[in-house]
């Protein structure tokens, strides 16, 4: 009997275990999903789906709410009585069926959306695997109210709220990406993080967020790059991805390698892309026939020379904008107690040499004017350490404080024809930070929750620069013969700009129906620069040490009259301090040359913005955001004179001397209309649109980078294994009047020209023409490991250049995809 009681209860137990192992499966394709996180709400009990989408419940508690988690999913949450209902059979969406309710980037941490006030978009790596972008630059067009301007195929300048560059701040995992030489004007950074690297990416408007401080006046962008996770069991998991486009013969390929266990977890990533010279669209239906086209191109290389340019055989190939990139990424895992992790984060990123593709293009005098012009490899190191802390306490229930180092490297190669003289510029930025970021509700229900937290850093600038003689043998470059001095980018006696900042946050559901926000922010920057070599320019002063310091803050509020509508107002400040680009740089641009401003002030930003949205349903949405932002003090580049002269020897030429200076008011507005519907249960439809307009107070000129009314519209249609989509892509036309030609920063000169003998430029240039594109996808599940995809962009092979890009577009372009896990 004894025996028979122990058989019983064993037999009952594995039953019952049985009967508490759920199974998830994707809605649509009804193939198993693998690697969902399972946790209850304190993370005690964890654990993740195996490759057939089975996870074992047995050891949560029988009253525990179980939160089902996937990065490409609709987050879900089941007590298990809920999933005994459904027979332990759970079916999971897609992330992209709805509005996303959480967000990272607002408070660095996981918020509601229902209680953010500012305008944000959300991309998923669901997204980013369906967009299946190049370059993260890339991405960013793709993404509602961004516009990206491009100087070269390898780059990619993105436009918030009509400010780019230094004026928007990029962050990669908590670690700001802007340093000391973070430029004014167009800054092609963005591509420096493989999209085939990230897990999210979040785009942040306006300077409303008092936790980024300093640059970030158009906005916050942040990627988010894959991670690990900690799993009961030991396993591995792998990812890899190819990619083929035939517009730039482009090759990419990423493996990543995660490896999980309960005591630590490694990811290991790597990407690869190459592509060669881009070709544009052939239907010019703007009218201009010679447009954009590049009859001559130039051959020279570090080894061959030529004295000419040579003619294009197909001019519709954009010579001169391949290069290859490669992006690694490490990250490791290590949970020291239940409250406690400790993450480690080392990225490498470097590429081939990037032609600058808009120097390259450049005529003077009916002849293309230089040889070589290219940026030698770009590379970027980052090593950085995260620790999690959750200790639940009344002055701190979770924390993080991030520690980190950042090694960037750029160098510049020019040469003209005609001439054996090549200049070489190198810059070298070391930055060291630390950033901590604390939460405590002030009630249980988490209904008052205030944030605290620090952030610092110290950038170290070296600048070099060298000319050399080259020693020719026909087409032969055999070495260089000589060396001369020419002025380096940046003060040559070394540079270096530290920030200090600390912050505050409110965040208050005083009821059902509304939510305020308040938060504070105090930043005090120091900068210091030495010029040596007074041979090319002697400044007032030769060695400067600046300080500035700013309070700045935001308020914001939410209204919820029902369930349907979201109610947003916010009014915010912002600050930027100069940088050393801003006051030191020396360089030159279509004949006229950039000199150091060593009194230039900071500029500030006052924004207020009012949102809605409203609910058409559970799955269909449309939102509207407008504002207004006041640029105070704004810096601007001007004519600029030192020791009683405005023109320079600079490289051999001649030229004007301008500079960074402030001046007095300015504003922009704009406004972004979105919307996205299920139009059935396998029909989708999204769209945006953005208007944004700016012009100075003081001097009654448009501002630079206000790009034209633009928009998209996308189409989609799921049925099982298959997705189509349909892409739609506007932008109007920027009229010549609407440039800023002072700054010269929209570049109007890569517009077509109407008047050749004209003196003013409005009338000589006719600005951006109008476009719009048509693309399709469609992607294919093959089995539950294997996804495939293809793309043909630009359909109609359209003719277009983005708002102030020097490259033109791809024209139809073929693209196929392969994504794998094992």
């Amino acid at each position: 009997m004894h025996k028979l009681l122990l058989l019983f209860l064993s037999l009952f137990c594995t039953l019952f275990a049985r009967g508490q192992k759920l199974h998830i499966l994707e809605k649509e394709s009804k193939f198993p999903i693998e690697r969902v996180f399972v946790h209850d709400d304190t993370n005690t009990y964890l654990s993740f789906t195996d490759k057939n989408g089975i996870v074992d419940l047995s050891k949560f508690p029988q009253d525990a709410v179980i939160h089902f988690q996937h990065i490409a999913y609709i987050d879900r949450q089941f007590t298990k009585g809920e999933l005994a209902k459904i027979h332990y059979k759970l079916y999971l969406e897609n992330a992209s069926e709805q509005i996303q309710e959480v967000v990272l980037s607002v408070s660095k941490s996981k918020e509601n959306r229902k209680r953010v006030a500012e305008q944000i978009e959300v991309v998923t790596q669901y997204e980013i695997q369906e967009i299946s972008p190049q370059t993260s630059a890339d991405l960013l067009a793709q993404t509602p109210g961004v516009k990206v301007q491009k100087s070269q195929f390898g780059g990619g300048s993105p436009i918030l709220r009509g400010m780019e560059a230094n004026r928007v701040l990029l962050v990669v995992d908590g670690v700001r990406l802007n340093n000391a030489i973070y430029r004014k004007g167009h800054l092609q950074n963005a591509i420096t993080v493989s999209p085939n690297l990230l897990s999210r990416m979040e785009v942040l408007f306006g300077p409303s967020s008092i936790l980024y401080g300093s640059d970030a006046l158009g906005g916050v962008i942040h990627y988010y790059t894959k991670k690990p996770h900690i799993s009961e069991t030991p396993c591995f998991n792998s990812t890899a991805f190819s990619r083929y486009s035939n517009s730039n013969n482009e090759i990419s390929m990423s493996y990543t390698g995660e490896y999980s266990s309960k005591k630590w977890a490694s990811l290991t990533g790597i990407s690869f892309s190459k592509f060669g010279d881009l070709k544009m669209g052939k239907n010019r239906v703007h009218g201009f026939t010679d447009w954009g086209l590049v009859p001559y191109y130039s051959t020279n290389s570090d080894t061959y020379y030529q004295t000419e340019a040579q003619p294009n055989s197909d001019p519709n190939i954009q010579r001169n904008t391949g290069f290859s990139q490669i992006d690694l990424l490490q990250k490791i895992l290590i949970p020291l107690s239940k409250k406690t992790q400790l993450n480690f984060n080392f990225q490498y990123s470097t590429s081939s040499d990037i032609p600058r593709f808009d120097k390259l293009n450049e005529y003077k005098d009916d002849n293309l004017h230089y040889a070589e012009w290219y940026y030698g490899p770009q590379k970027r190191f980052l090593a950085s350490s995260q620790l999690q802390l959750n200790p639940d306490k009344k002055w701190m229930k979770t924390g993080q404080l991030i520690i980190s180092y950042q090694d960037i490297y750029e160098t510049r190669q020019e040469r003209k024809f005609t001439s054996l003289n090549t200049y070489f510029r190198n810059e070298n930025v070391k930055v060291w930070s630390a950033t901590g970021d604390f939460h405590v509700p002030l009630l249980t229900n988490d209904k008052r929750i205030l944030s605290y937290g620090f952030e610092t850093s110290y950038n170290k600038v070296q600048s070099k620069a060298i000319g050399k003689v080259l020693a020719v043998d026909g087409h032969s470059i055999t070495g260089y013969t000589n060396t001369f001095d020419i002025p380096s980018r940046f003060p040559d006696g070394g540079s270096s700009y530290t920030n200090f900042a600390l912050y505050t946050d409110y965040r208050l559901d005083h009821n059902t129906r509304g939510t305020l926000n308040i938060g504070l922010r105090f930043t005090n920057t120091f900068l210091k620069a030495k010029w040596i070599d007074t041979s090319f320019i002697t400044l007032p002063e030769m060695e400067i040490s600046l300080s500035n310091a700013a309070f700045s803050g935001t308020i914001g509020y939410i209204y919820k009259p029902n369930k349907k509508w979201k109610l947003s107002s916010v009014l915010s400040s912002g600050f930027r301090s100069p940088n050393i680009d801003d006051i030191g740089k020396i360089r030159e641009k279509r004949g006229k040359v950039s000199v150091p401003n060593t009194h230039l002030k900071p500029e500030y930003a006052y924004n207020a913005e009012i949102g809605a949205l409203y609910h058409i349903s559970k799955k269909s949405w449309v939102g509207f955001n407008s504002y207004y932002t006041l640029l105070t003090q704004y810096i601007n580049r001007d004519l600029y004179s030192i020791n009683g002269q405005n023109m320079l020897l600079y490289d051999g030429e001649w030229a004007t001397s301008i500079a960074n200076v402030n001046k007095g008011n300015a504003y922009i507005v704009g406004a972004t209309l979105s919307l996205q519907t299920k139009l059935s249960e396998h029909l989708k439809f999204k769209s945006s649109t953005s208007f944004t307009k700016g012009a100075t107070y003081d001097t009654k000129e448009p501002l630079s980078s206000i790009p034209p009314l633009f928009g998209n519209a996308k189409l989609s249609y799921q049925l099982n294994k298959w997705n189509f989509a349909l892409d739609y892509h506007f932008n109007a036309h920027k009229k010549s009047s609407n440039y800023n030609i002072s700054e010269g920063i929209d570049n109007i000169e890569e517009t077509p020209i109407i008047d050749p003998i004209a003196s003013d430029m409005t009338e000589k240039y006719y600005g951006t023409p109008a476009w719009q594109t048509f693309s399709f996808s469609s992607q294919l599940k093959l089995t539950r490991h294997i996804n495939t995809s293809l793309f043909i962009d630009n359909i109609f092979d359209i003719h277009y250049k983005e708002f102030a890009s020097g490259v033109s577009a791809p024209g139809r372009n073929i693209a196929m995809t392969l994504h794998a896990r094992f």
